[in-house]
C-alpha cells in the first residue's frame, strides 16, 4: 500500500490524484461537468453528474498509474465548498439541483436577516460574514421551494450535505453520513466557539437538525468504501473543503503562515492558531482543520483560519477572452499584458458578482475607469492582472490588521499561478514575497496528507513540512511609495464600482 488517493471535487470538474510518499502526484484523471444557469445569478449542479464523474476518474486514475485498490493506503477527500445538495435518505436521489456557492438567489433573504439585526450574531458565533455564498440560506430555500421537501425533512427522510456528504454518502453506499469542522464551520450553522452544530442558528433559518450529517475530525479513519467501486474496499481518511486542504498541502502549520489559491477567484487562508480570531475587518473566521496529534505540531486541536475570499481571479481573465474577446486562450493573457510597461492608469474592478472581502458589497458592478484615446486591449488585459493581485492585497492587509501578525510571505497555487507576470504583480502589491510551490497541486496534496497522517502513511507534520519545496521566489521590485500610490489609485477605482449601483 504504497500510495493515497485523493479525490478533488471542484467547482468545474471532478479529479482525482495519486500521490506517493514523497507527497509527488504520479497520476491524474479529470473530467468537466455540466454548469447550469437557469436564471440570472443562479447556478446549479447536477450531483448526480458530480458522483458519477468523480467516481469515473477514481477508477480511471488507478487504471491509468496500472495500480490496484490494493495498492491504497487510504483515500483522502477535498471539495467545493458552500455547494449544497439535499437527497432523500431511502433512495440517495437529490430531491433538486445542487446549489452552487456562487449562487446568489438568496440575497434578499440575507437582506431581510441583516435588517432584523442577525448579521452580528451570526458572525459571533459562525465567523461567517452573512451572505448568500453559505450554505444556510440555500438550504431553507430548497426546503421551501421543492415540493414536499419541509415534509420529508420533518419525517427524518432529508439528508443535507456540502459536495464531502455527498461524495461520502455514495462511497459508503449510504452507509455514512458525516462532514469535517472545515466544511461544516462553511454552511453557517456550525459554532465555531463549540465546534456542534448550532440549534438557535437552525432555528433563525427554520432547517431540521435532522437534515445534518455528524462532524467527524478531517484526520481520522472515518468509513470504508464499498468494495464494489475499486475491487475492495479503502479507507476514506481524509477531509477539508478545498481551501482548507490547500493550506495544508501548502504546510502552512504555524501561526501567520499564509497561503492564496489562484482558482475561479482568490481565496487568502492564514493560519491563526488554535483559537479563533474574530475579524474586524470584514473578514471571515473558519475551522482549518482537526485531526490525530503528531509530534512536533498538535494536529489533533482545532485550527482555524482568516479566510478572505475574492469572487473574480482567473474568471476575470476569462472574460477578457469570452466577453470582451480581447484573447483567444487564457494563456495569452500574460504576454499581452506584459507588451506595455503599464496600464496607462486604467483601472479594472471586476466586480461581475459583487465584491468579496473585504468589501462585501453584493451591488458593487464591474467597472473600467481611466481610459484615453491611447487605451489598447492591452493595457486592458494588464489592468485585468493588476486586479487580481490588488484585491489579494486588500485581503492581505485586512489579514494584518485582524491577527497583529507581520506577515513576511505568501504560500501561492493555483492555475493563475504559473503567470509569472501575475506574481511579480503580487509581489509588488503586497511588499513582500510570493513564494509558489513545486508541487501544484496543493488542494489534492492536503486531502492525501490529511488521510495518510490518519493511516501512518506519513508520520508527522514535520516530515510534511520537510517535503513542501519552492518552485520560484519573486521578490517586490517597486519602492513603498509606489506602491501606497498605486494601491490608494485602486481604492478609488472600488469606490467607483460600489457607487455605480447608487447612481
Amino acid at each position: 500500500m504504497n500510495y493515497i488517493l485523493a479525490l478533488d471535487q471542484g467547482t468545474t470538474s471532478s479529479r482525482a490524484v495519486l500521490f506517493n510518499r514523497d507527497g509527488q502526484p504520479i497520476a491524474t484523471a479529470q473530467q468537466e461537468f455540466a454548469q447550469h444557469f437557469p436564471k440570472p445569478g443562479w447556478v446549479e449542479h447536477d450531483a448526480m453528474d458530480i458522483w458519477q464523474t468523480q467516481k469515473k476518474v477514481m477508477q480511471a486514475v488507478l487504471k491509468k498509474a496500472a495500480l490496484a485498490a490494493s495498492d491504497l493506503q487510504a483515500i483522502g477527500i477535498t471539495n467545493q465548498r458552500e455547494t449544497t445538495v439535499l437527497w432523500h435518505r431511502k433512495t440517495g436521489q437529490p430531491i433538486a439541483p445542487a446549489i452552487v456557492w456562487q449562487d446568489r438567489r438568496t440575497v434578499a433573504m440575507c437582506d431581510e436577516l441583516k435588517q432584523r439585526g442577525a448579521a452580528a450574531s451570526i458572525q459571533k458565533k459562525t465567523g461567517l460574514v452573512l451572505d448568500a455564498y453559505f450554505s444556510a440560506t440555500k438550504i431553507a430555500w430548497l426546503l421551501d421551494n421543492t415540493p414536499g421537501a419541509r415534509s420529508l425533512a420533518e419525517a427524518g427522510l432529508l439528508a443535507f450535505g456540502t459536495i464531502d456528504t455527498w461524495l461520502i454518502w455514495q462511497l459508503t453506499g449510504g452507509r455514512v453520513h458525516a462532514t469535517d469542522p472545515s466544511n461544516a464551520s462553511r454552511t453557517m450553522l456550525f459554532n465555531m466557539h463549540t465546534l456542534t452544530w448550532d440549534a438557535s442558528l437552525l432555528k433563525q433559518f427554520n432547517i431540521p437538525a435532522s437534515v445534518l450529517p455528524k462532524v467527524v475530525p478531517s484526520s481520522g479513519l472515518l468509513a470504508e468504501t464499498d468494495a464494489h467501486l475499486l475491487g475492495r474496499s479503502v479507507p476514506i481518511a481524509g477531509l477539508a473543503g478545498d481551501q482548507q486542504a490547500a493550506t495544508f498541502g501548502q504546510a502552512c502549520f504555524a501561526p501567520g503562515m499564509a497561503k492564496n489559491t489562484y482558482g475561479t477567484g482568490c481565496f487568502m487562508l492564514m493560519n491563526t492558531g488554535h483559537t479563533p480570531v474574530q475579524s474586524r475587518n470584514q473578514l471571515l473566521t473558519t475551522v482549518a482543520w482537526q485531526g490525530p496529534a503528531h509530534s512536533a505540531i498538535n494536529l489533533n486541536r482545532t485550527a482555524y483560519a482568516l479566510e478572505g475570499s475574492v469572487f473574480m481571479a482567473g474568471a476575470t481573465v476569462q472574460w477578457l477572452r469570452d466577453g470582451l474577446q480581447i484573447i483567444q486562450k487564457a494563456s495569452e493573457v500574460e504576454a499581452l499584458a506584459a507588451s506595455v510597461p503599464n496600464t496607462g492608469d486604467v483601472f479594472l474592478v471586476p466586480a461581475f458578482a459583487g465584491l468579496g472581502a473585504p468589501d462585501w458589497d453584493g451591488q458593487a458592478r464591474g467597472t473600467l475607469v481611466g481610459m484615453t484615446r491611447g487605451t489598447n486591449r492591452a493595457h486592458i488585459a494588464r489592468a485585468a492582472l493588476e486586479a487580481i493581485a490588488w484585491q489579494v492585497a486588500d485581503v492581505f492587509q485586512a489579514m494584518a490588521k485582524d491577527s497583529g501578525l507581520a506577515l513576511t510571505e505568501l504560500r501561492v497555487d493555483g492555475g493563475a499561478s504559473q503567470n509569472n507576470l501575475l506574481m511579480q504583480m503580487q509581489a509588488d502589491a503586497l511588499g513582500v514575497p510570493v513564494v509558489r510551490s513545486k508541487v501544484t497541486e496543493t488542494t489534492a496534496l492536503g486531502a492525501a496528507y490529511l488521510a495518510g497522517l490518519a493511516t501512518g502513511f506519513w508520520s508527522d507534520a514535520q516530515e510534511i513540512s520537510a517535503q513542501w519545496a519552492q518552485d520560484k521566489k519573486f521578490e517586490p521590485q517597486v519602492d513603498a511609495q509606489s506602491r501606497l500610490a498605486g494601491q490608494a489609485r485602486w481604492r478609488e477605482a472600488v469606490a467607483r464600482s460600489r457607487s455605480w449601483a447608487k447612481a
